[in-house]
């Protein structure tokens, strides 16, 4: 034994533990303390990343964050594209509920209802 050790009496060993058992005891408390934190920082790190699939436990890849952002985009770029067509149609359907310069089917329609009064108000009179 280190002879620093040998000499050591009751009161000195009782002080070195006693100091130990309240480092212990303050890392203890702070643990308490952090742990919840570090356990929210440590999932959200690992909701970033995203986790690999294990097929051979069923489990599917959880993809991460930047991931799922590219997918978004992607999947919006998609959905514009497919506003647009629909606004075309939209216009051109538009077009034909309004008149206009004869060709839509509200004036062949406001045409048709025309002629029908006409003719109804001969057959009338």
């Amino acid at each position: 034994m280190p002879s620093w050790f040998t000499t050591l009496n009751l009161g000195q060993i009782l002080t070195v533990v006693g100091g130990l058992l309240a480092i212990v005891g303050v890392f203890t408390k702070v643990w308490k303390t952090i742990r919840p934190v570090w356990r929210g920082i440590r999932e959200f790190l690992e909701d970033w990343r995203g986790e690999p699939g294990r097929p051979e436990a069923g489990v599917p890849e959880r993809p991460g964050v930047m991931k799922r952002l590219a997918t978004i985009e992607a999947e919006g770029a998609a959905t514009a594209g497919k506003l647009d067509e629909t606004a075309v149609k939209l216009d051109a359907i538009d077009h034909e509920l309004h008149p206009n310069s004869g060709s839509s089917l509200r004036d062949q329609v406001d045409r048709i209802t025309n002629t029908l009064n006409e003719h109804i108000a001969q057959q009338q009179g």
